[in-house]
């Protein structure tokens, strides 16, 4: 089995584990311990806590491309390119772009300088290196950018479902309790009715307890693919703008 699937089921495991320890102390202070409000909840409990689970092993996918992958200080590296393009270095730029071309702005840069060399070599005039350069980049970015915060709408979809799950699990505990009321025998009409709610009570909890932090770490990632994004477009204009100023018609 490839790593990655194994590092993932370990996750998930592990995520479980923290879901418990975030509902305990929640859920403590009424008496009532994680596991008790998890079984109480029923099929839908679990079918909640998969859903959360999930969203986690994304959250997780998604902050190593985020905040591990793309950790690079897009001011400090624009900065060095541009020493070395304006003392006509251009193999040494590409180098360095192309060492960092697992990040989106390190493969951006690459993408526009190996155009301008090309460029450069074939002699092309000073209008048509400007139309290739930005051509190059407006391409790469195109190519890239939308990674970034493409697909975090699934935690919406994700917290939209706990809390829907949660909410289905109330009528369905609720439509337990009337029927228990309507057609159970006086000895057994009080435990169903208690069983009925506690599926409804459990259920809503368990579905709000899991929404909260889907949406938590949505709008973090989010905050981060943005605050990426900004620095791609400011940098990757000035970068044009670089290459553009040691253009000579």
């Amino acid at each position: 089995m490839n790593n990655k699937y194994v590092l993932l089921i370990i996750l998930c495991l592990l995520a479980g584990l923290v879901f418990a320890q975030y509902v305990k102390p929640v859920v403590q202070s009424q008496g009532i311990t994680p596991g008790e409000l998890i079984r109480d909840s029923g099929t839908w409990g679990y079918l909640i806590i998969v859903t959360f689970i999930v969203g986690l092993a994304l959250a997780f996918v998604r902050y190593r491309q985020l905040y591990v992958k793309e950790k690079i200080d897009a001011s400090k590296f624009y900065l060095k390119l541009k020493g070395y393009i304006k003392n006509d270095q251009l193999d040494e730029a590409t180098k360095i772009s192309e060492s960092f071309k697992n990040t989106t702005l390190g493969f951006i840069f690459w993408s526009g300088l190996m155009v301008f060399k090309d460029a450069k070599k074939s002699k092309a005039s000073g209008k048509e290196m400007r139309e290739s350069v930005q051509n190059a980049f407006d391409e790469a970015v195109l190519q890239t950018v939308h990674k970034l915060d493409g697909g975090l709408f699934w935690f919406d979809v994700l917290a939209q479902t706990c809390t829907y799950l949660g909410l289905l699990g109330t009528i369905w505990g609720l439509l337990m309790a009337f029927k228990a009321l309507g057609t159970a025998a006086q000895s057994e009409a009080n435990k169903k009715l208690t069983d009925g709610i506690k599926v409804a009570i459990g259920t809503t909890a368990l579905g709000l307890i899991a929404a909260v932090p889907l949406t938590l770490i949505k709008g973090a990632l989010l905050t981060r693919a943005q605050n990426v994004i900004s620095d791609i477009d400011e940098f990757c204009v000035k970068m044009v703008n670089q290459l553009n100023n040691t253009i000579k018609e």
